[in-house]
């Protein structure tokens, strides 16, 4: 099994840069799928980004795709989610999440079965 710790959320304005790392513990990180989902106030938790377990094949949601980057350092036991042109939706609890297969098109949150606490991102208008 792997442990999640997500860290690096806080408070941007519209239009700035966050990056938000997640670190992994436990069975070595490369044996895990990983991605990202989100979870705004009064709204369903969604899939963000995911990414193959040697991070060369990424798998992005439209709302931010050319916005957002997904990247992992296994060696680190790593994964990272830099995330540009940050807009108020983009407002959430953001998480980060494994799953055992290798298959990284994965964007319900029933194919993920790890998962951190969250990090609160928040974007001013």
């Amino acid at each position: 099994q792997v442990q999640l710790v997500e860290s690096g959320g806080g408070l941007v304005q519209a239009g700035g840069s966050l990056r938000v790392s997640c670190a992994a513990s436990g069975d070595r990180f490369n044996l895990y799928v990983a991605g990202w989902f989100r979870q705004a106030p009064g709204k369903e938790r969604e899939f963000v980004a995911s990414l193959t377990r040697g991070g060369g094949g990424t798998y992005y949601a439209n709302s931010v795709k050319g916005r957002f980057a997904i990247s992992r350092d296994n060696d680190k036991n790593m994964m990272y989610l830099q995330m540009n042109s940050l807009k108020p939706d983009d407002t959430a609890v953001y998480y980060c999440a494994a799953r055992d297969g290798y298959e990284e098109k994965k964007s319900q949150i029933s194919d993920y079965s790890y998962w951190g606490q969250g990090t609160q991102v928040t974007v001013s208008s």
